[in-house]
């Protein structure tokens, strides 16, 4: 994938806001903040990037979908019909996201880690699950989720069934959830850190930009390579914002009512 940045413009990375979880009061809330944030950005973007978990479970029934996120869906939609590119990232939490998005939102999805250059600038974009050493547990756990039986078998469960087990599991199991330690594990233990260095063993990437990790993140990789982490939209608010040259970290300050 490559573009060109036009003047005045921004592109824009966020991911985990966890929609729909713990509780529908509290989705709510962070759902409003989020939205606050689009409003903010729409006149400044010419991409947004979301890099995963923007749902806290998500799954596609031929005729049915999860139930809420109305108004989130409703703003990306209209910022895609306005002309901003959007493009979304499956996590641990919404993987099982397929066609929705790119037939009624005319938003692609991608599954994997992706390159794209933008401007003169090389960079990889993913969720970050499953990546760099470790893991073991939620690795062989992600391969059964996405294994074609398992989602076949799991659509024959009727919608209300389906969905209110596959979010109870999704809040309170931590090895589905791929809940970390999120404080901060020293640059040299950083896991997604270290997947950055062995990619660039094989091609230069100017900036790494990955979510899950749920802890905000600006390292140095090399000389001419920086990891950024955005955080997320449960305790910081955070995102990054890339202006043709530079990739910053930022924190969005919602408005008081």
């Amino acid at each position: 994938m490559q573009f060109e940045l036009s003047k005045d413009k921004l592109i824009f990375f966020a991911s985990d806001q966890h929609l729909g979880a713990p509780t529908y009061a509290a989705s709510r809330q962070r759902e409003q903040v989020f939205l606050q944030w689009l409003d903010r950005i729409e006149a400044q973007a010419q991409a947004l990037f979301l890099l995963g978990d923007l749902f806290d479970f998500w799954f596609e029934y031929k005729k049915v979908v999860p139930k809420g996120f109305v108004r989130t869906l409703g703003k990306l939609a209209q910022m895609k019909d306005s002309g901003i590119e959007i493009f979304i990232f499956t996590g641990n939490h919404d993987l099982w996201m397929t066609n929705y998005f790119p037939t009624e939102l005319g938003i692609p999805v991608f599954h994997k880690p992706t390159a794209v250059k933008i401007n003169e600038k090389q960079f990889l974009l993913g969720h970050g699950d499953g990546l760099g050493p470790g893991d073991m547990g939620y690795k062989r756990m992600k391969k059964i989720f996405i294994n074609p039986l398992a989602k076949w078998l799991f659509r024959w469960f009727h919608p209300d069934l389906g969905v209110a087990l596959a979010q109870r599991l999704s809040i309170r199991n931590r090895l589905i959830s791929g809940d970390e330690n999120v404080q901060f594990q020293g640059k040299e233990n950083e896991w997604l850190a270290q997947y950055c260095h062995r990619k660039l063993q094989s091609q230069h990437y100017d900036f790494f930009v990955f979510g899950h990790r749920h802890l905000p993140l600006e390292l140095p990789i090399a000389s001419q390579s920086l990891y950024v982490n955005t955080g997320d939209w449960i305790h910081h608010n955070t995102y990054a914002e890339f202006d043709g040259n530079n990739l910053k970290l930022k924190k969005w300050l919602p408005a008081n009512d």
